[in-house]
């Protein structure tokens, strides 16, 4: 079956003031509408592919002919990070972790804020385009991973759980931030969905499974 655009789980305004409506309808409808047709379009002419989930494609990449892996990774991997993407944010602003992420996280960085800190210079650092990422390994060890392009980190390790990942494209901020990255950072952290990264959280620590 083809893979399928997901909705919004709010309304396209409703992150203001921190991301606009403008850049959220071009966002999602324009350019994740892009990544899923061409991935769509990619396993027409690849029917033994269809019944993959999309972590299934992304982390058999390298099985895969060489023509089509690029399209897979650039492809089914926009797909895959904004489907995410969009579950991380939230309208409910300001939130925090759950008391044990929380103190997963102070237990690592020393405090919530030391970890703000380091994730923001990391993404902040990103050159060009890419994601940084929130992963649990399968130590249950947090770690803060980037990626380049629309690269996924169970591409290259498939024992890493995305908890978080923030989208550095310019498609994301530019419209309100032009050229200001850090700003856009830093409005990022009042609409995380904590309690949705909890509870990602709750379901892989101590597991090793991608799905």
């Amino acid at each position: 079956m083809a893979f399928e655009l997901p909705e919004l789980p709010y309304d396209y305004a409703a992150l203001e003031p921190y991301i606009d409506e403008k850049t959220m309808r071009l966002h999602h409808d324009k350019h994740h509408q892009t990544y899923l047709d061409k991935l769509n379009a990619a396993l027409e002419q690849n029917p033994d592919l269809k019944n993959k989930t999309i972590e299934e494609l992304l982390t058999g990449l390298s099985t895969m002919p060489e023509p089509l892996q690029k399209t897979i990774r650039n492809q089914g991997g926009g797909y895959y990070n904004h489907t995410l993407f969009w579950q991380m944010l939230s309208p409910n602003f300001d939130q925090m972790p759950s008391n044990d992420l929380k103190q997963k996280i102070e237990s690592q960085w020393q405090s919530f804020d030391e970890f703000k800190k380091d994730f923001s210079s990391q993404a902040a650092a990103v050159f060009g385009s890419g994601w940084t990422w929130l992963v649990i390994d399968e130590n249950d060890q947090l770690k803060i991973v980037s990626t380049a392009n629309q690269d996924s980190p169970i591409m290259t390790d498939e024992s890493l759980r995305p908890l978080l990942g923030i989208d550095l494209w310019e498609h994301a901020y530019y419209l309100k931030y032009n050229n200001r990255r850090p700003d856009y950072i830093a409005a990022f952290w009042h609409i995380v969905n904590w309690q949705k990264v909890s509870q990602n959280f709750h379901r892989f620590v101590g597991k090793t499974e991608v799905n």
